[in-house]
Parts: C-alpha cells; sequence; structure tokens
C-alpha cells in the first residue's frame, strides 16, 4: 500500500463516497472542497486509489473529513494510518507554545474506531454536544 499527500482528485474523491454509498453533492461542492483541502492522504494499491482522508482548517481549529476505505480493504489498518498522517500534519504544524484542536464527525457506529485513535466522545467535561445544520436548495 502506497500512501500519498495532496494527491486526491475529484474522480477518486467522488469513487471512494459511492464505495461507501455516501451521499454525493453537487458537482461544483465536490470540485471546491477537493481543491480547498488543507492536506489530503490517499491511499493507493496497484495504481487504484481505496482510501482518502481530507483536513481542512486554518491553523488553529481542523475538521478531518471524508475518512473513506473502500469495503473490500477495510480492517487492514489503511483508515488507521490515514488518520495518524493527518494528526502528524497537525503536530508538524502547530507552532511551539500554540495549541490546534481536531474536530470531525464520525459515521454513526464508528465511534469506537475514532476514539482507539485518541478521540473524545462529546459532550464531556470540557465541550458541550457537537451540532450541525444542513442546508438544502
Amino acid at each position: 500500500m502506497e500512501y500519498r499527500e495532496n494527491s486526491l482528485n475529484y474522480e477518486d474523491y467522488c469513487a471512494l463516497r459511492k464505495s461507501v454509498d455516501w451521499l454525493l453533492f453537487a458537482d461544483v461542492q465536490m470540485q471546491r472542497a477537493v481543491d480547498n483541502s488543507l492536506y489530503t492522504i490517499t491511499a493507493v494499491e496497484d495504481d487504484r486509489t481505496v482510501g482518502m482522508g481530507r483536513m481542512i482548517g486554518d491553523g488553529m481549529y481542523f475538521l478531518i473529513a471524508d475518512i473513506v476505505v473502500c469495503p473490500e480493504f477495510q480492517k487492514r489498518g489503511i483508515g488507521t494510518n490515514i488518520i495518524n498522517m493527518l494528526l502528524k500534519y497537525v503536530e508538524d504544524n502547530t507552532p511551539a507554545g500554540g495549541r490546534s484542536s481536531i474536530q470531525l464527525i464520525a459515521e454513526k457506529g464508528k465511534e469506537p474506531f475514532y476514539e482507539k485513535l485518541g478521540f473524545k466522545l462529546i459532550p464531556h467535561e470540557f465541550c458541550g454536544s457537537g451540532m450541525r445544520k444542513v442546508i438544502r436548495k
């Protein structure tokens, strides 16, 4: 398995989302998401992109998005490797004396995967519940 930095493209992004039955967004939104990603990791085997992860953020707050591994490649440590590479990016880009906050929204039932990697469920002693709002047109 080869892991590539910042090589995610629109076609692979769409194919990976489809592989796990995630809804697609408008084409222009998905292209913009890929183009505006702060940092991406793709997992490639035999020239086929079989996993991805995206980091978006502003240097203090980071959001991990679109962690996807094709179903036939799951349970091989690929998702863990992708998350660890994204976390290393944030660690490497957090200045001495600074701190960074990394957030994500887990797919329902995938919370234990992220907890094993050091993420905490919210609410907890320092944070209220995570929230979101979806706008449809």
